[in-house]
C-alpha cells in the first residue's frame, strides 16, 4: 500500500560546500559525515559536489521516513558506481531505501523512496 511509502528530495547549492571546506571547517563536515564518506568526497578533484550530494541524500532520506534520525545514522557508500544508502541504527530494521544522486553545475539534488518494512 502507499501509506508504507516516503519520498524525500533534496537541492543544495555546491558553493555552500566550497565556501566552507574540509580543510577549514573538519569539525563541521564530522557532524554530517562518516570518516568514510569524508575520505570518498576528498578523493575528488572537486570535493564539494560529492559533499554536498551526500547532503542531498541524507537530507532526502530524513524527510522520506516519519522518524527522526541523525546524518551521522545515515552511511552513504558506492558498489559497482550505483548509489547505496544504509541506516546505521534500529531503523534499519524498519526501513529500505534507495536513492540518487545528480550534480549539475552549482547544484546537487537528492532524491530518496524509503519502504516501511512491515
Amino acid at each position: 500500500m502507499i501509506e508504507n511509502f516516503g519520498v524525500g528530495i533534496d537541492i543544495i547549492d555546491i558553493t555552500r560546500f566550497e565556501k566552507t571546506s574540509f580543510s577549514k571547517k573538519p569539525n563541521f563536515y564530522k557532524k554530517l559525515f562518516l570518516p568514510s564518506e569524508i575520505q570518498y568526497c576528498l578523493k575528488f578533484k572537486k570535493p564539494a559536489e560529492h559533499f554536498a550530494g551526500k547532503f542531498a541524500i541524507k537530507e532526502s532520506l530524513k524527510k522520506s521516513i516519519l522518524e527522526p534520525i541523525s546524518f551521522l545514522d545515515i552511511e552513504t557508500y558506492h558498489s559497482n558506481t550505483k548509489l547505496k544508502i544504509k541506516l546505521l541504527n534500529d531503523l534499519n530494521k524498519k526501513y529500505t531505501v534507495l536513492g540518487s544522486i545528480s550534480h549539475e553545475k552549482n547544484f546537487a539534488i537528492g532524491i530518496v523512496i524509503s519502504e516501511k518494512l512491515n
